[in-house]
């Protein structure tokens, strides 16, 4: 990476194992982490961290990431950062084009930047990143 700012990345997922594998895998490749474990944190760590990229787990407690996701898009302020949904909830019948659309039948609510299911393969997770935190 150059010697500008590093990408931060927030993380939401409510699996500690799952935060600790990602922020070790995204730090040991000059990103910078933040974590959430559910939608209501998320939000707040949203608006406080202003974030690069989102990755978002959608089986959560307390707000899911599918409402998370629904009210971080229809913020103005926040609807520009890109969204990775990182999740073993792979869709309707395992189709994970039907899950996408799924998240964005609300009205200006686009689909997610990007779409991995877990478990997660780390060289395309780490493209994924690369691309979408610009």
């Amino acid at each position: 990476m150059d010697a500008g700012p590093r990408k931060k990345v927030l993380i939401l997922d409510d699996e500690q194992s799952v935060v600790t594998y990602l922020e070790t895998l995204l730090q040991d490749n000059g990103y910078e982490t933040v974590s959430a474990r559910n939608g209501e944190e998320g939000l707040e760590k949203l608006r406080r961290e202003k974030p690069d990229l989102v990755t978002l787990d959608i089986s959560m407690p307390e707000k899911s990431g599918v409402r998370f996701y629904r009210d971080m898009k229809e913020d103005p302020q926040y609807a520009g950062v890109p969204v990775l949904v990182v999740t073993a909830v792979t869709g309707y019948a395992g189709n994970p084009d039907e899950f996408r659309k799924f998240l964005s039948t609300r009205k200006q609510v686009p689909p997610p930047d990007g779409f991995l299911s877990k478990p997660i393969d780390q060289k395309e997770f780490l493209a994924a990143v690369a691309k979408l935190a610009g």
